[in-house]
């Protein structure tokens, strides 16, 4: 629940050192649709101040997933707003800032242990049993004379923040978890600018959540254990938190959390995959939410108008790519002709098909779509119940753009054209379908092939195995007499008689 007028602002704050990977894209629409079911804003903040592994490069696919799942932004990066600029990068007078006024508060201190002396205590720490083995504080006491002779002789330091010996235990309640309480001897004296004069974590985000006046933190639960040392940085700035929704893990099958040994894990991999952005979206906003415990197959919409933070599971999700993949077979069935041709025109131009057999180029592709839309239009029903993903079209489809000529399958030419009865069997199809009367057209050609094994005294899967494979190139393809009717009658017949020359008499004849 959010306090009375309180104006919802949700963020949504990646850090540019990778591509957006599919947990970054949950919690991404778990802001986006609880700002949009709040009537409030979503905010996009890029958290680049890693300057070995940020890049423009990772900002700007970052803004591509997140648009390509169809999530818009109030404020961030190519938006605006007017608590920019949304790149902490261009933040750092804001950071300098709130130190100031925590040095003029006595809220934190200088420490001018080194990072080898810090490394010895540690160790002497552990040698000697202690439980707690964080920061010591032996800087936090020393002398004013002292600390402002060292400062004035630039000796390397850090700023800690000073937390009050006297503070109890830091508690908050988690819109997801609940009542959530970490001891106060957990934490230490933590620093908030490094000796090289750039400010951690867990200041910064603070410093930018208090600006741009979030109501309401929904992250992973990784973020977890940051949080108590953040409501202490809100207490020194006299700011009041805002309230915090943790999300659980995503876990791959083996129960470990997901990675890249699972397979696919960026949003960018599952669309070159061939998965639409409505079904990972769908996909993925039931990965730990769930809207009434049956519905599987939600919009973007629907999402929007029902999401809440009380349905958001404490329990880590598992990721099945099994489920996805159902989810997205079921768009495409929904999808339509058009929206099909319209998604599949890149994969056709990496492969290069047109309807003549030529190979192309890009644009080649595009032109022979516009020019044979519903040709390719046509493709759709042989397909939309066979294919999960996008990226499983074209080699199914490959028959149709091969010309005169189709690449076979050598099993399947072992079991169904070097048999006995092979040759009769595409002998009477190249009659039947070379009569100059037939109309060539899916029912009319089926008419004529389905006299054939009546005919030739076979069984109709022999003779159609038979004429699939000369014509199809393989035993598993779309629709035979529909995928016929798309192919020339040209190309057909010379399929066919291709595969006379590979039948052999005298051969085993199917089971």
């Amino acid at each position: 629940m959010t306090e009375q007028n309180q104006a919802v602002r949700v963020r949504f704050a990646p850090s540019p050192t990778g591509h957006l990977h599919i947990g970054g894209a949950r919690t991404a629409i778990y802001n986006w649709a609880f700002a949009r079911r709040q009537g409030g804003s979503f905010i996009l903040r890029i958290e680049d101040t890693d300057p070995e592994r940020s890049t423009v490069e990772n900002t700007a696919q970052i803004l591509r997933s997140l648009r390509w799942l169809g999530l818009d932004w109030d404020e961030g990066p190519e938006v605006g707003g007017q608590y920019g600029p949304y790149l902490q990068t261009e933040r750092f007078e804001f950071y300098r800032q709130a130190l100031e006024q925590l040095q003029a508060k006595g809220a934190v201190y200088p420490c001018f242990c080194s990072p080898e002396e810090l490394e010895e205590r540690r160790e002497a720490a552990l040698a000697a049993g202690k439980s707690n083995i964080g920061y010591d504080r032996s800087c936090r006491d020393l002398p004013a004379d002292e600390v402002a002779e060292r400062l004035k002789l630039g000796e390397p330091h850090t700023w800690r923040l000073k937390i009050p010996l006297d503070h109890g235990p830091v508690s908050f309640e988690d819109e997801v978890f609940g009542t959530t309480t970490f001891p106060i001897d957990q934490l230490d004296d933590f620093v908030l600018f490094r000796s090289d004069g750039t400010p951690t974590y867990n200041f910064v985000v603070c410093v930018d959540d208090a600006l741009m006046q979030i109501s309401h933190v929904i992250r992973g639960d990784d973020h977890l254990s940051n949080t108590p040392k953040q409501i202490l940085v809100y207490e020194a700035l006299g700011i009041q938190p805002p309230r915090f929704a943790h999300l659980s893990m995503i876990l791959g099958g083996d129960g470990k959390r997901l990675s890249k040994r699972h397979g696919a894990t960026s949003v960018e991999a599952f669309e070159e995959e061939g998965y639409f952005p409505q079904a990972l979206l769908n996909y993925l906003a039931l990965l730990g939410w769930s809207l009434d415990g049956e519905t599987t197959l939600l919009t973007a919409q629907k999402l929007c108008e029902n999401f809440s933070l009380e349905r958001v599971s404490r329990n880590p999700a598992v990721f099945d790519e099994a489920k996805l993949a159902w989810i997205n077979s079921e768009y495409i069935k929904q999808m339509g002709a058009s929206c099909f041709i319209n998604a599949l025109l890149p994969y056709l131009q990496d492969y290069g098909f047109t309807r003549s057999g030529a190979v192309a180029d890009a644009d080649g592709v595009a032109a022979d779509v516009a020019a044979w839309r519903p040709w390719y239009e046509s493709i759709y029903p042989l397909v939309a119940e066979r294919v999960k993903v996008l990226a499983d079209v074209c080699p199914m489809i490959a028959y149709l753009f091969s010309g005169p000529k189709v690449a076979l399958d050598e099993a399947s030419v072992e079991k169904c054209l070097r048999t006995s009865t092979a040759h009769d069997c595409l002998a009477a199809a190249t009659e039947a379908l070379g009569a100059a009367d037939l109309t060539w057209d899916c029912h009319s050609i089926e008419q004529a092939l389905r006299l054939l094994p009546e005919r030739l005294g076979l069984k109709p899967k022999v003779v159609f195995q038979a004429v699939r494979v000369a014509i199809c190139g393989n035993m598993v393809s779309p629709p035979l007499f529909e995928s016929i009717a798309l192919l020339s009658r040209e190309n057909t017949l010379s399929r066919l008689r291709e595969a006379l020359d590979l039948s052999a008499a005298g051969g085993q004849p199917l089971p």
